[in-house]
Order: C-alpha cells, then structure tokens, then sequence
C-alpha cells in the first residue's frame, strides 16, 4: 500500500457501493432500447424519423447537462444532485415502460439520459472526494462496470420482450437505477449528522477553483479533445462499422455484428488498465499516443487491405477509445479540488459529446456525397492522428487550478 492510502473499504463501504451502482446505470437506458425497436415501432408506431430522434437524445442530452450541472452542484452540493438525476433515470424509465405513444417514450427517455448526463459528470469528482487515494483503482472500476453496463443490456432486453412484452423489457432497468439511490440516501442522511464523515479534510480545505475561466486552460480543451476523439470514433464505428466492412471486406451481417461486437470489447480491457497505468505514469502523454497509434493503424488498414485480416484492423480501431477511461482519471488528477473536478467534467463532457454526436451524421454526409467509405475513413483517421497533440499538453503534471492562477499571474 502507498503512503496516503488506506483500505479501500474502510469508512468507505456505501460510497464504492454507490459509485459502482451508479455506473451500473449509466447507459443502459440507451442500449436496452435499440434491440427492441421494432417490437415498440410496431405496437405504438415510431417510424423512422422517431427512430432518428431517440438515437440523438443521448449524446444531446449528455452535452446539454454537462453544461448546466456545475451550477447545480455548487447550488446542491454533489450527493443530493446525483440522487436527483438518479430519480430521473428511475422515473424516466418508468414512463418509458408504460408509454402509450412515441411522445410518452421520447420524454420518458429524454428523463433518463437526462439523469445520466447529470451522473457522467457527478461520479468522476465523486471518486476524487471519496478516494483521493484510490483514483485510478475506483476509476478502472467503475468504468470497467460501465462498459459491462453497455453491452449486457441488448443481450437481456430482447430475450425479455420476447417473454413479458417490450414494456416489462425497458421497465426492469428502473428496479437497478432504484439500488443505486439507496447507499446515496444513507450516505447523505449521515454526512448531515455528522458533516465530516466520508471526507478527507485535505481535499474539503484546498482552494476552489476558478470556475468561470476553465475554458481558458489549454489542459482543459486537451482533455476534452482525448474525449470528444474517443467519442466521436465510438459513435461512428456504432453507427456504421457493420455496413462498412460489409461493403469493403464483403463480410455478412453476422459477421460485421462479431466485428462490432469485438470492437466493443476492446473497451473492457480498456477500462481495466487504463485507469491503473495512469496513476502510475509519469507521462500519460504515452498512452494518448498508443491509441493515436491504434486509430492510424485500424483504419489505414480498413483502407489498404480491408480483406485481409479485418478483424485485426477492428481490433486496433477498438483500442483507439482507450482514451475514454484516461479522461475520466485526468479529470482528477488535473484538478486540485472538487469544484475544479466538477467544471473539468461538465466541461470536456459538454465538448465530447456535442463533437460526438455530430460524428455518426458527419460521415454519413460524407459517404453519401462521395459514394465511398475513402473520405469518411480519411478523417477518422485524421482525427485519430491529431489528438496526438493534446497528448503532449495532458502529459504536464500540473492542474488547471495552478495553471490558471499562473495565468493570471502573467497578465497583472
């Protein structure tokens, strides 16, 4: 054990317990629905513009609250914001399941993704204030459990719809998001009975950050690139990895769904590791360059020789997102404070997003224009190469909170 640290559990039980649950939650609202699409479209009638439109609630939403949620948290604090956007996602799953219409299922949705844009960036300056000691161990959990959470819940909804009606299917998810209140509940009704239980003084007593000027922190906008780079190439690659080998590699469609399903893999290693090597790393600027490296050498392969060794250009291309679960530790250790956590998170979750959403409609504009998958790969892949440079400058060991006091230092 280091010196600082002490066991995980200790004094600490209920908020490891609620950091995991609440990660359990954070995306099952999204991929519990597409499997079963064509069951609801059938019963109540989404069409295809209504498919559209719930496909780009989730990015929307989670930009849209990564904006307004540090002014919420410095208003509410962070516990009892997070019980309110877990509230949502249990009401908005609720609605969800017995929605009646598509308008019923659109706000039932828009409530859960709402709730989880609030949660994504709540649970990174959770870490930091319960574990200070722990970040890269309680990150590389946590994460690793969100990338569980994506991919298990299109293996249970469908064989659920299928037994107890797409109703039941979306309306389980809301019994998980109800688990995850409980520790939060107990945490906070005990904190207020004792104001310095759970807390490390240290962290409470450091200096707020500069909340309005994060935007002018060169290390803000670089973690916020290495996330909008891994988002940005995770949508797309969702969105049309299995039409872009069918159409390059010739592959069926149950084999472009392996290939999919094996780039969605990668993220689970991913989580685990990642997290880990960062609190160790002198210079994490490394690893922003291994995946740099992983996105070239995926889609230049998809390029040149996309029917030779598919699966292994896959496989590169699905190391690239590496960069998700290293932003959620730089949030941490590039801030010195809770406040600075919390505007970091909503600020590089605000940018990622937005770029990541636009992804999946960018390179469709551009493959319908060009009528090939050249261009759009092109840019993958240049995005991929230019996030290199934002290596370099999240490679500083420095916060934004000294980074801006030092800013403002040069201009008196």
């Amino acid at each position: 054990m280091q010196p600082g640290t002490r066991p995980l559990w200790r004094g600490r039980v209920l908020a490891l317990l609620g950091i995991v649950l609440v990660a359990a939650n954070l995306r099952t609202a999204v991929t519990s629905l597409s499997p079963i699409f064509a069951e609801i479209d059938g019963d109540i009638g989404v069409g295809s513009v209504g498919l559209g439109l719930l496909g780009m609630l989730p990015p929307l939403c989670f930009a849209l609250f990564g904006v307004f949620t540090p002014r919420l948290v410095r208003r509410l604090h962070l516990e009892p914001v997070l019980l309110i956007a877990l509230a949502s996602i249990v009401l908005g799953h609720l609605v969800r399941s017995l929605a009646p219409s598509f308008a019923v299922l659109a706000i039932g949705s828009a409530l859960c993704f709402a709730g989880i844009g609030i949660g994504n960036v709540v649970l990174p300056p959770l870490v930091k204030k319960y574990f200070p000691d722990r970040i890269g161990l309680v990150t590389s959990l946590y994460a690793t459990v969100l990338s569980v959470s994506t991919f298990l819940p299109p293996l249970i909804a469908v064989p659920v719809a299928d037994s107890a009606g797409w109703h039941v299917s979306l309306g389980l998810w809301s019994i998980i998001a109800f688990l995850a209140v409980l520790p939060w509940l107990a945490l906070l009704l005990r904190e207020r009975r004792d104001a310095r239980a759970a807390v490390d003084p240290e962290i409470e007593e450091a200096p707020k950050a500069d909340r309005v000027l994060v935007h002018r922190s060169p290390i803000a906008w670089a973690v916020a690139a290495v996330f909008a780079t891994s988002s940005l190439n995770a949508y797309v690659m969702f969105a049309w990895l299995p039409t872009i080998v069918a159409d390059l590699a010739g592959v069926t469609p149950a084999q472009g769904g392996l290939l999919l399903s094996l780039y969605s893999a990668m993220g689970v290693p991913a989580s685990l590791i990642v997290p880990m090597l960062v609190a160790r790393l002198r210079n994490v600027a490394v690893l922003v360059y291994i995946a740099s490296a992983c996105f070239v050498l995926g889609y230049l392969g998809l390029l040149l020789w996309p029917t030779s060794l598919t699966w292994l250009w896959v496989l590169l291309a699905g190391l690239g997102p590496l960069l998700f679960p290293l932003a959620l530790v730089l949030i941490n250790l590039r801030t010195a404070t809770h406040d600075g956590a919390v505007a970091l998170s909503g600020f590089v979750q605000s940018v990622g997003y937005t770029i990541g959403a636009l992804g999946p409609l960018v390179v469709s504009l551009l493959h319908a224009v060009t009528g090939s998958w050249t261009v759009p790969l092109i840019l993958l892949l240049a995005t991929g190469a230019a996030v290199a440079i934002a290596g370099r400058i999240t490679g500083r060991a420095t916060t934004i909170e000294a980074d801006l006091a030092a800013r403002a230092k040069r201009h008196r």
